[in-house]
């Protein structure tokens, strides 16, 4: 069939375009900004067309002649009013795929209750959950016949809810958390098995029209399944202790600050944690697809494996974001986005901190060196400044620097690394991040690599220059460079140099750990 994947850059579709080739399908990944998806290992295999949910117009070229068209774009944590982007996104998709004769769509939404609200002391879906129905209807009010597959929390490397239950898990051996958590029903999925069901309804026609349900094999308290993920860690058993005062507003500052997650992603999320999420008798995909889900236990191994491995393909934190989640955001600027000389953005001014050094090193050990920053390996001196700088972004409901790195040395477009996106991955030239905390501005931090021809001895010598660049908006944005201006003096000059000295160790392949850390440390 030909395919239409509509989120190929998102934790699902990245990895379900894989499956679809696999089996056969002709597939065609519609993306806002094409480049986020250059790195991917089946960007070569697949035809990639530049499309906007939000603009109609833009899907009618690849919705033209297509057979089914997956639909799995979530704006929430990219947009303020999440429910009313989806809205509209659902209704082009519905729009322009019944005028382009689509065969079927197929949307990827969340568990919960029809009903949930209806009865006296029963919570009501949060907005998130509520969404999630909602753009299946919106999708279904359309002649082209939709199959809604709702699931629950998805384990797998790189998910949210997985990360989420990660990083509590790991960082806290004692959680005081409100009374829900150990009593809300939850029924987790594994993405394989998220993966299965999502190809397999393809080969069967009876599943166009429906809604169904997809969940694991066992059903848990969050509790429960914090638990678990420690056995499965070889973590102490965690001591949880419920309280009644804990709202899930204020459990969800807990949560941006403990997790990599940000507070906008973090708050709808943690407000879906009150709703039971099991899968419904009458609505089991199992009665169309029988199918041996995995427990919950294995699902965790396989992920930790995979963590391990450095294999992760996909990762929430590989959709961009804007700071500050003001709209649906991309990852390499378009000439949609707002750009540095753009005078209603930032009155014509950028304002730059300049760098550069010569070196014996060479553009392949500085490549190597540079494209490996961040993460576990931290940024080459200073690095409380770094870290303060990321807590305060998290106070300030940013995305703060624990989201990390995808793999510690691989850099690939649209890679979120700390607080920072790759903008550009040019090997052995050119490394750009564009600053994702929040900012009064947009800011970068760009590496130039280039011969500087040869020194007094003969031997090649390489040029770095690295500049961070700033486009401030209004007097406050200027006014945040200048106080910070001292601190750029110390922490730019020392990472220019740094580099340089671990790129040079990494050319006289001198076992040391200098590539990980600041060779004055």
């Amino acid at each position: 069939m030909r395919v239409v994947v509509i989120g190929a850059s998102g934790y699902v579709g990245g990895r379900l375009v894989r499956e679809l080739l696999g089996v056969g399908h002709d597939v065609v990944c519609v993306a806002r900004t094409p480049g986020n998806l250059s790195g991917l290992p089946w960007f070569g295999e697949v035809e990639v067309v530049k499309g906007d949910v939000l603009d109609a117009d833009t899907l009618t070229g690849p919705f033209t002649g297509a057979d089914v068209v997956y639909h799995l774009v979530h704006a929430m944590g990219h947009a303020d009013d999440f429910a009313a982007a989806d809205r509209t996104a659902a209704a082009n998709v519905r729009d322009v795929a019944a005028a382009c004769g689509v065969g079927r769509i197929i949307y990827l939404g969340g568990l919960g209750p029809p009903d949930a609200g209806a009865q006296a002391g029963s919570p009501a879906l949060s907005s998130h959950l509520a969404s999630r129905h909602e753009v299946g209807q919106v999708l279904a009010s359309g002649p082209v016949p939709v199959t809604e597959l709702r699931a629950a929390i998805i384990i797998g490397s790189g998910s949210a809810s997985f990360e989420m239950l990660r990083s509590l898990v790991e960082v806290l051996p004692v959680m005081v958390v409100p009374r829900w958590v150990s009593k809300t029903r939850c029924q987790p999925i594994a993405i394989r098995d998220v993966l299965h069901y999502l190809v397999a309804v393809l080969e069967v026609p009876d599943t166009a029209g429906r809604v169904l349900d997809i969940g694991g094999p066992e059903v848990f308290t969050y509790a429960e399944m914090m638990q678990v993920y420690a056995a499965v860690a070889d973590l102490p058993r965690r001591v949880i202790l419920p309280v009644p005062v804990l709202t899930p507003r204020l459990s969800s500052h807990w949560i941006n600050f403990v997790t990599p997650l940000p507070i906008d992603l973090a708050r709808p999320l943690v407000d879906s944690l009150i709703t039971d999420v099991v899968v419904r008798p009458g609505a089991d995909i199992n009665r169309w697809i029988p199918h041996q889900s995995i427990p919950l236990a294995e699902a965790i191994s396989r992920a930790l494996e995979r963590i391990r491995d450095l294999d992760v393909i996909t990762s929430w934190s590989g959709s961009a974001r804007t700071p500050g989640g003001a709209r649906v955001a991309t990852a390499v600027v378009d000439p949609a986005d707002p750009v540095a000389t753009d005078p209603g953005w930032s009155g014509g001014t950028l304002l730059r901190d300049e760098r550069s050094a010569v070196t014996t090193a060479s553009p392949e050990d500085l490549y190597a060196v540079v494209s490996g920053i961040g993460g576990d390996r931290g940024w080459y001196g200073f690095d409380v400044l770094w870290r303060l700088r990321g807590v305060t972004d998290k106070l300030a409901g940013g995305v703060g620097m624990r989201r990390g790195r995808r793999h510690p040395d691989e850099l690939r477009v649209g890679d979120a690394l700390d607080f920072w996106r790759v903008e550009a991955a040019e090997a052995p030239r050119e490394v750009r991040l564009r600053a994702e905390m929040r900012l009064p501005g947009v800011g970068w931090l760009h590496w130039r690599i280039e011969p500087a021809g040869e020194g007094p001895d003969g031997a090649a010598r390489t040029r770095i220059t690295q500049l961070a660049l700033f486009a401030p908006r209004g007097l406050v944005g200027r006014a945040y460079w200048l106080v910070l201006t001292p601190f750029h003096f110390l922490i730019f000059g020392r990472l220019v140099r740094s580099l340089v000295g671990a790129a040079e160790r990494r050319s006289l392949s001198v076992p040391s750990r200098g590539a990980l850390q600041d060779p004055g440390v």
